[in-house]
C-alpha cells in the first residue's frame, strides 16, 4: 500500500467511496496525498467545464481517480551515476524522478530509458554505443535487484505491472531510445529483449543506420528516405520478439514506413501534436491518423519547447540570462547542449552538480520573472491531449513527461507533481475510464497486442 503523506496546499481528504471496478481491473490502491500546485488548485473551479461542481468536490474526484489508476509515464531518462549504493533512487535526489518523488505524486510506473546519442555510423561508434547501452541496462537491473528490490520491480508484461502495483511496489520498465547501439548485428534485438527492453526507437537526433531522424526536417537532407534496408529487417525482428516500435524520434517518412510494415501496433513514447505546435518532434495529422489505423498509441509529452516553443523560449531566455550572470561572477562556464554531450558520465555528473548550485542561487530571481513572463504549463500540455483525442480518439492517446531528458512544464516539473495532470483532465471533463486509459490502459493494451503478435510469429 502506498504510504500516507501529509496534506499539501488546500487539498482535501480522498473520497473513500468509488464506483465498482470491472472484474479485470486492479484493486484500488491507497495513495499518499498528491502534491497540488497552488496555481493549478486556484484555477480548478474557474476553468472547469464541470463548473457546477465545487472546488473541493472536484479536487476530491480527481484524487480518487488518480489513486485508483495505474499511473504510468513512458519516458524517464537517467544518469548511471544515480544508480550506485551511495547515490540512488531511494533518495530524494535533484533528479525529476526517484522513488520518493514517485510516491509523492502517485506515479506507479517509470519507463527508464536506455539512451545513447547519435554518433558516427561505423563499427567504433556502434561498439561505444553498445557499451553505453549495456551500462544503462545494468544500472536498471541493479536498482531493481540490488539497491531497492523491496521498493521497485522490473515488469516485462502488463500482468507484471498489475501484480507489482497491487503488491505496493513501484514498477520499472525499460525503453531503448535510439537503435544505434544494435549496430549492424540484428541479433542485438533479441539481446535487448532478453535484458527487458519493451520498446525501441530506430533513430534519435541524427540519422542512424536504421532510419532517418526528425532532425532532417530542418535541412531536408536524408540518408535513407525513411528506413534503411537494415531498418526494415529490424522492424520485422522487433515484431518477432515483442518489442514495441517507438516512432517518437524518426522522420515522418520513416514513421509512415514503419507503421505500414509493422505487423503489430506501434507507440510514440513521447511526442505531441504538430498541429498545435509545429515542431519536427511532434506528429502531424497524417502520422496520427496512420497510428490510429495501426492500433497504436501516442504518448503526449510535457516538453516545453514541443508544447509551445514560443512561450518556452521567452521564459528560457530570461531565465538563462540570470544563470549566465551568476555563472560569470563565479567563473563557471555554462555549456551548450552539444558541449554537454561530449562529457563522460563522471564529468557530466560534476557539471550538473555545479549547475544545480547556479540554479539554486538564481531561484528567487527566476521565480520573480515567472510572475510576469508566461510559462508553458499543464494546461498548455493538455491542449495537445485534447487535440489528439478529438482527432484519433481517446483509445490512442497516453501521457509522458521526458523527465530528466529535458521534459517538464509548470505544474508538472517532476514526478511529485504528477497528480496535477489528472486534475487538469478532470477539469476538462474527462471520465475516470478515459483517464485510466490515458495513464496506462492504452499503452498496456498495445504491449499486450505486440506480445501476442510475437508469439504468433515465433510459432510460424
Amino acid at each position: 500500500m502506498k504510504l500516507k503523506m501529509t496534506l499539501v496546499a488546500s487539498a482535501i481528504a480522498l473520497i473513500t467511496a468509488c464506483s465498482p471496478e470491472s472484474k479485470n481491473s486492479p484493486e484500488p490502491k491507497a495513495s499518499p496525498e498528491p502534491k497540488v500546485s497552488a496555481e493549478t488548485e486556484t484555477k480548478a473551479q474557474a476553468s472547469s467545464p464541470v463548473e457546477k461542481m465545487g472546488e473541493d468536490a472536484l479536487l476530491a474526484k480527481a484524487k480518487t481517480i488518480h489513486s485508483n489508476a495505474i499511473v504510468l509515464d513512458t519516458h524517464h531518462d537517467f544518469s548511471v551515476a544515480n544508480f550506485s549504493e551511495e547515490k540512488n533512487y531511494t533518495m530524494r535526489l535533484k533528479s525529476q524522478v526517484n522513488l520518493p518523488k514517485m510516491a509523492e505524486g502517485g506515479l506507479d510506473v517509470s519507463w527508464l530509458i536506455v539512451y545513447t546519442g547519435q554518433k558516427e555510423l561505423n563499427e567504433a561508434g556502434y561498439a561505444d554505443a553498445h557499451k553505453q547501452a549495456m551500462a544503462k541496462f545494468d544500472a536498471i537491473h541493479r536498482l531493481t535487484t540490488e539497491i531497492a528490490p523491496d521498493e521497485i520491480e522490473l515488469a516485462l508484461t502488463s500482468d507484471d505491472v498489475r501484480r507489482i502495483v497491487k503488491s505496493g511496489k513501484k514498477v520499472a520498465m525499460i525503453g531503448v531510445e535510439n537503435g544505434y547501439p544494435i549496430g549492424t548485428d540484428i541479433n542485438n534485438v533479441k539481446k535487448f529483449y532478453d535484458l527487458g527492453a519493451r520498446y525501441m526507437s530506430l533513430a534519435h537526433n541524427g540519422h542512424s543506420q536504421l532510419a532517418d531522424s526528425n532532425t532532417g526536417d530542418k535541412d531536408q537532407v536524408w540518408l535513407h528516405n525513411g528506413l534503411s534496408d537494415l531498418g526494415k529487417e529490424v522492424v520485422a525482428e522487433m515484431n518477432k520478439w515483442g518489442i514495441m516500435l517507438d516512432i517518437s524520434h524518426p522522420s515522418k517518412q520513416a514513421n509512415l514506413q514503419t507503421m505500414a510494415l509493422s505487423k503489430a501496433p506501434v507507440i510514440a513514447s513521447h511526442s505531441s501534436a504538430r498541429a498545435v505546435y509545429d515542431h519536427s518532434r511532434n506528429l502531424d495529422d497524417e502520422e496520427l491518423l496512420a497510428l490510429k489505423a495501426n492500433g497504436g498509441v501516442v504518448q503526449a509529452v510535457a516538453f516545453r519547447s514541443y508544447v509551445d516553443g514560443v512561450k518556452s523560449k521567452a521564459f528560457s531566455d530570461a531565465k538563462n540570462e540570470i544563470y549566465q550572470k551568476i555563472a560569470q561572477a563565479q567563473g563557471f562556464t555554462i555549456l551548450s547542449r552539444a558541449e554537454r554531450k561530449l562529457l563522460n558520465a563522471k564529468a557530466a555528473a560534476s557539471y550538473w552538480d555545479a549547475f544545480d548550485e547556479i540554479r539554486h542561487q538564481g531561484k528567487a530571481q527566476v521565480d520573480k520573472i515567472g510572475e510576469t513572463i508566461a510559462q508553458v504549463d499543464v494546461s498548455d500540455f493538455v491542449d495537445h491531449i485534447d487535440y489528439m483525442v478529438k482527432l484519433i480518439g481517446v483509445d490512442h492517446v497516453g501521457i509522458s513527461s521526458d523527465f530528466d531528458g529535458g521534459g517538464g512544464v509548470k505544474g508538472w516539473n517532476d514526478a511529485s507533481e504528477t497528480f496535477n495532470v489528472t486534475l487538469e483532465l478532470v477539469k476538462r471533463g474527462y471520465s475516470e475510464q478515459d483517464i485510466n486509459k490515458m495513464w496506462s490502459g492504452n499503452l498496456l493494451r498495445v504491449l499486450d497486442k505486440v506480445q501476442a503478435v510475437a508469439k504468433e510469429l515465433q510459432a510460424q
